[in-house]
């Protein structure tokens, strides 16, 4: 049961540290801002206790200290520097170290809280000055103290004792104990509390610092806190002497705090809990196989004289489909926390480089499976980095060229679709085009007298082992970086886009899938074939009759209301056998290159397509993006109508090309 607790303590941790770092890095530029010096406070001192219940003791001393520092910034005497930030951050990483279990570098956790001291050190001074001035008066106050556990709280990890014991400490305390609740002992399980218990505190403190006592275990209990109006008296109080030495180990005290959110609750009205991964995946399978049933009993039904089983089988579409839809948004996650992960990064780079850039990011509330987000690291990891060593200049040349001393890296995301998209784009010096020519002619990969258009040229910095930096650094500079970008957006099943004006900076688009699991889709035959087209990407479907080819004179342009709009026959494109029918059906199609026709010879109608990997042996099979199963056992393979067009456009230039090279010669 306990490492039950400490793996939900390690998970809580991992946001608490995500927003500990958030918070650090805004301060960094906004060192006054008195929320996030409250947000930095509360994450340290949350990590802390935590830890400490859980077993983490060294941990818990270690991120003592650091809060102490942040105890000392919120009373004034410690200012926000750039150096606090700097250590605060290294000391984060050390916590999570020490969280996931990582023998605990001695060495580093010393220089860390040296370097801490050394900041710390004016700040303890000017607290022991205040500590030895003049008596000052207090107001005791009485409260009373309503506390109710529920039965699972020491199934949770809490003591009732332990919080007594810091409410005493907090004043006079007396305590009365209610066991009306208490049940015969055969029929008493010893793992749950039966007690609620009425105290008297008599105390200097506030509310909130009381509340405090309870902030891990307030969502597990019902708690009220009453002041007593009428029991108020003041009194001197010698201020104790502290010496030094002793004040980072002073404990601290709550001040004024917020409820806190515990991980398993959003608010009052709304509860959450925390289920692993592995088990959501778990359900996306089995969501998968009833779809796939589903379909099968669909099929069945359609072609019986029951209608009894047409009504179950129409019933069970419609739970399956709600069933889908709801597991699948289990595995949807916001963008947010893996942009704040890159403003970590950019301020390391910041601090390596000797330059000054400034990283914004919007449209974190974007959601994307999680698989997906999981697989985004590597590639943006990589692009920040070629961004910060490559395309944002120093300070100096950034003057010299009357651009802001400070360079500029924004990441956005937004929804396309059944797509997202997200950009990365920077205001640095931009790609040289004849660079990255000259270069690929000196490493083979093309000709002296390849034409190439923009696009492609960009496009020659994703080949492996290309680089046209002279030095290599620990930055950047060895040619892999952006081979794994590509190799990753494309197992993604989703397309890369590189724009860059010389001067003025680059932007690197992604546009990748919403999800990898399930999706709705049209499900089209031609011939005995059967494909499936993602139904986000199609705008509408169209007639094209005989006449209508003949009119365009073999060229494959369908008129849609007066505009002409080029189309792709499946049939022709993958050379299957059989006549075309007298009328066929063209889907039209948004791509980035336009609009766009693929000619069929029968839509289907709407299909759930549970998405399957075709495996090795097809991964080179670009316009396939994967398959799926009929509800008859046959298999229908799942189209990208994106790339699927852009290899069209792609054989259709070179063709051009090719038969304006035989006209000249």
């Amino acid at each position: 049961m306990m490492d039950q607790h400490r793996q939900a303590f390690q998970e809580e941790a991992r946001e608490l540290l995500t927003e500990l770092e958030s918070a650090l890095l805004e301060l960094d530029s906004r060192p006054d801002d008195v929320d996030l010096i409250q947000r930095t406070f509360r994450a340290l001192h949350t990590i802390k206790g935590s830890g400490s219940m859980f077993g983490y003791d060294e941990m818990s001393r270690f991120t003592h200290q650091v809060e102490t520092a942040f105890d000392h910034v919120r009373e004034g005497r410690l200012a926000v520097t750039a150096d606090l930030v700097n250590i605060t951050l290294a000391a984060g990483d050390q916590i999570r170290s020490m969280i996931e279990g990582h023998s605990a570098d001695n060495t580093e956790t010393k220089e860390i809280l040296d370097k801490l001291a050394r900041l710390v050190r004016p700040a303890s001074a000017m607290a022991e000055r205040a500590e030895q001035k003049a008596p000052s008066a207090e107001v005791i106050r009485k409260w009373r103290i309503g506390f109710k556990p529920s039965p699972a709280l020491l199934l949770h990890g809490t003591n009732p004792i332990l919080l007594f014991r810091e409410l005493r400490d907090l004043g006079n305390l007396d305590i009365k104990v209610n066991a009306d609740a208490l049940p015969n002992i055969r029929q008493m399980d010893p793992e749950s509390c039966y007690l609620e218990w009425n105290l008297t505190l008599e105390t200097s403190q506030s509310a909130d610092n009381i509340r405090g006592v309870f902030i891990f275990c307030e969502d597990d209990c019902e708690l009220r806190i009453e002041a007593d109006a009428e029991a108020q008296s003041v009194r001197n109080v010698e201020a104790p002497t502290v010496k030094k030495d002793d004040l980072i180990r002073e404990p601290w005290t709550l001040g004024s705090w917020e409820r806190r959110r515990d991980p398993y609750s959003v608010g009052g009205e709304k509860v959450s809990i925390r289920v692993s991964t592995e088990k959501v995946d778990s359900l996306i399978n089995y969501v998968g196989e009833l779809v796939v049933v589903q379909a099968r009993l669909s099929q069945i039904a359609s072609s019986s004289l029951a209608s009894e089983l047409r009504v179950v089988a129409e019933e069970v579409e419609r739970l399956t489909a709600g069933l889908r839809d709801h597991a699948m948004s289990m595995r949807m996650f916001p963008l947010k926390n893996t942009f704040e992960r890159f403003r970590r990064l950019v301020h390391d780079l910041t601090r390596d480089l000797g330059k000054e850039v400034e990283f914004s990011s919007e449209g974190g509330e974007t959601e994307l499976d999680k698989t997906v987000i999981d697989q985004l690291n590597d590639p943006f990891l990589h692009l920040i980095r070629n961004s910060m060593d490559h395309g944002i200049e120093a300070p100096e040349q950034r003057l010299a060229a009357g651009k802001p001393r400070a360079g500029q890296i924004k990441l956005s995301a937004s929804y396309s679709g059944a797509n997202v998209v997200i950009s990365l784009r920077d205001d640095g010096r931009g790609l040289d085009r004849d660079a990255i020519r000259t270069r690929a002619i000196e490493k083979g990969m093309i000709s002296s007298e390849t034409q190439l258009s923009e696009s492609e040229i960009f496009n020659l910095i994703l080949m492996p082992g290309f680089s046209t930096s002279e030095q290599v650094t620990d930055i950047s500079g060895r040619g892999v970086g952006m081979d794994v970008v590509r190799r990753n957006v494309e197992g993604l099943r989703g397309l890369l886009e590189i724009t860059s004006t010389p001067g003025e900076g680059t932007t690197v688009t992604l546009r990748l899938p919403l999800t990898l699991a399930i999706i709705d889709g049209l499900l089209v035959r031609v011939g005995a074939a059967h494909f499936v087209v993602p139904l986000a990407n199609v705008l509408e479907c169209v007639e094209l009759k005989a006449e209508d080819v003949r009119a365009a004179h073999g060229k494959c342009l369908a008129n849609v209301r007066g505009d002409l709009v080029p189309y792709v026959r499946l049939r022709d494109y993958f050379r299957l056998p059989g006549a075309r029918p007298d009328i066929e059906q063209i889907m039209i199609v948004e791509t980035a290159d336009g609009r766009c026709g693929l000619a069929v010879d029968e839509v289907l109608g709407d299909h759930q397509t549970v998405i399957k990997n075709l495996g090795r042996v097809y991964r080179h099979v670009q316009v396939i993006s994967g398959a799926t199963i009929l509800g008859d056992g046959a298999v229908a393979l799942i189209l990208d109508p994106q790339r699927l067009v852009q290899q069209s456009i792609r054989a259709a230039t070179k063709l051009l090309h090719h038969t304006s090279h035989e006209l000249v010669n």
